[in-house]
């Protein structure tokens, strides 16, 4: 398999990032900070340096993978940008960052990529939202922009299931609860998760490998709380 992942310098993103590798499939990861990927030294780890805000960057990677990579079996939308502020505060280049790296991100590196998929086998475009943007659940002052902008990815992606069926393209959404992550400590300073990142890595690894296979358009709550 031919992967795509965005945000895998830390947390859940590098732990799929390595068990992809641990499995020898393909894993292009589109990341600032490639370091941490880097010194996984492993063959089947494509390190690309993409500030997923900016669409020069988003442009320069994706020229290569055009240029590298023949097929691509599934993508998945890992990074997330979060501002914990009070509503009032939140300024429009604060709200426009976290919209660019949230949704518009996924939106174009989706675009320009269906041409690559669907082909050999059936694609799979995976979009990791955020029970914080999932209707009905919980919400938190403070993270108005983080949880409104998944909640537009979840809506993405009832709208690119439909587009993209008839391409041999499945598109879902998985709808995190709590891991102990960095962005959680950010968002919930203190706060213990119930989850690991290798845990829910792993949950989510396996979806991507066979989840298309059920699914098609779906917003999936993967949480052990009740919304």
């Amino acid at each position: 398999m031919n992967v795509i992942l965005t945000g895998a310098s830390r947390g859940i993103g590098l732990e799929l990032a390595k068990l992809y590798s641990n499995q020898g499939h393909q894993v292009i990861c589109l990341t600032r900070n490639i370091d941490p990927l880097i010194a996984l030294k492993q063959p089947y780890v494509t390190a690309i340096s993409t500030d997923l805000s900016s669409p020069e960057s988003m442009d320069k990677a994706l020229q290569t993978i055009k240029a590298t990579f023949k097929n691509i079996d599934c993508i998945i939308h890992n990074a997330g940008s979060i501002i914990n502020k009070p509503f009032e505060q939140i300024t429009l280049s604060e709200l426009e960052k976290v919209y660019r790296v949230n949704v518009f991100a996924p939106f174009y590196i989706t675009q320009q990529l269906v041409g690559l998929m669907g082909k050999q086998h059936k694609g799979h475009v995976v979009n990791i939202s955020s029970m914080g943007g999932f209707q009905g659940s919980s919400k938190f002052a403070g993270l108005s922009a983080y949880s409104s902008s998944k909640a537009s990815l979840a809506g993405l992606t009832e709208c690119l299931a439909e587009e993209l069926k008839d391409k041999n393209i499945a598109v879902n959404c998985l709808a995190l609860g709590a891991v102990q992550t960095e962005m959680l400590e950010e968002a919930f300073p203190g706060y213990q998760a119930p989850l690991q990142p290798l845990e829910m890595a792993t949950y989510i690894f396996d979806f991507a490998t066979k989840g298309h296979l059920y699914y098609n358009g779906k917003i999936l709550p993967v949480s052990s709380s009740t919304p």
